[in-house]
């Protein structure tokens, strides 16, 4: 008994001469996509912004070709909040069967009202004036399964064109579509901001339709993370949900767009002029309290099932937990 005693004494001195890890930030990883669609990775630049950054949590962004790819990334828990295109998300619901997953919040959406929504373009020289034009030719599209190529197959199948057999579409990344179209190796690119904006492709090139007009308002990419991180990490997901409706706020701010365009554009590699569209109307619309827009994409994810791109639809809302960006966004005020 004594010399359970003294073994109990001395684990007890071990415990309190070493601090509990607990007490240390959690370390969020993060997947994204795209640099303009949220705080990660510019808005990392604005820590001052982010009040509990480096208390209650830090951020590791981890960087993937596409929102399909971010699916891999949550599967294998090599990240744990996500950007996923509503499209992304379905394939991971029912193709993957991550039925962990949870909706934490809104990035953005596209074609709200007279917000952005995103272009697929053409040569003003060029043989497509109509959709149906696009039959035997050659498309650059984003990556599979993103919300842009489903965009553009959902536009060819309303025009009586079958995506596999009277098109042929290769994927590609935005920076170098524009490239493909002007040396005319393809005849139509999906096309978004800040690459739509190149006054060398508006010379040249215009939208033959935009993606709202293939499926309307999007609820475009959301973050999402695991169900059991969030129950495990509440308190810090919460902080980084506030820091980021903080900086969205700032971002929003129309005092503060030179300086947010200028630091996009030097983390980008573009010309500072050609980022006067962000956070603007040229640009897609996103929530100030951060709820993506559930009815919407409820939408979204039954055309899917119903165009046969997906096997079945389901309740998007039992696939949400929007408590923690609502917890976020009643402190802004306070």
């Amino acid at each position: 008994m004594k010399r359970i005693f003294a073994a109990g004494l001395a684990l007890a001195g071990i415990i309190l001469s070493n601090p509990s890890r607990a007490d240390e930030p959690v370390t969020i990883r993060v997947g994204w996509s795209s640099a303009n669609a949220s705080i990660v990775p510019v808005g990392l630049a604005k820590k001052d912004l982010m009040r509990h950054y480096g208390k209650s949590y830090t951020v590791e962004g981890v960087r993937f070709a596409g929102s399909p790819a971010v699916i891999t990334g949550l599967s294998t828990n090599s990240v744990d909040f996500g950007q996923l295109a509503y499209s992304s998300f379905a394939f991971a619901i029912e193709n993957a069967k991550m039925t962990d997953l949870r909706i934490v919040s809104d990035v953005f959406q596209d074609g709200v009202a007279d917000y952005y929504s995103g272009k697929y373009d053409v040569l003003n020289d060029g043989p497509i004036k109509k959709v149906e034009d696009l039959k035997g030719h050659v498309i650059a599209a984003s990556a599979a399964g993103s919300a842009m190529d489903i965009g553009l197959r959902v536009m060819l199948r309303q025009h009586h064109l079958d995506d596999r057999k009277d098109v042929s579409i290769i994927e590609a990344q935005f920076p170098s579509m524009p490239a493909m179209l002007t040396e005319k190796k393809v005849d139509l690119i999906t096309a978004t901001v800040p690459f739509s904006e190149d006054p060398k492709l508006k010379a040249i090139a215009h939208p033959l339709f935009a993606q709202k007009d293939a499926v309307g308002p999007t609820q475009m990419i959301v973050w999402v993370a695991h169900q059991r991180f969030l129950a495990d990490h509440r308190a810090a997901s919460v902080d980084f949900l506030a820091d980021a409706l903080n900086v969205l706020h700032y971002f929003q701010n129309p005092k503060n767009h030179d300086e947010i365009a200028s630091m996009l554009a030097s983390f980008m590699k573009q010309p500072p002029a050609q980022m006067g569209w962000m956070f603007t109307k040229g640009d897609f619309y996103r929530d100030p309290s951060g709820r993506p827009n559930l009815k919407v994409m409820q939408s979204n994810i039954d055309q899917l099932h119903d165009l046969g791109i997906v096997p079945a639809s389901f309740d998007v809302a039992r696939y949400a937990d929007l408590s923690l960006v609502d917890e976020a966004a009643a402190r802004l005020g306070k």
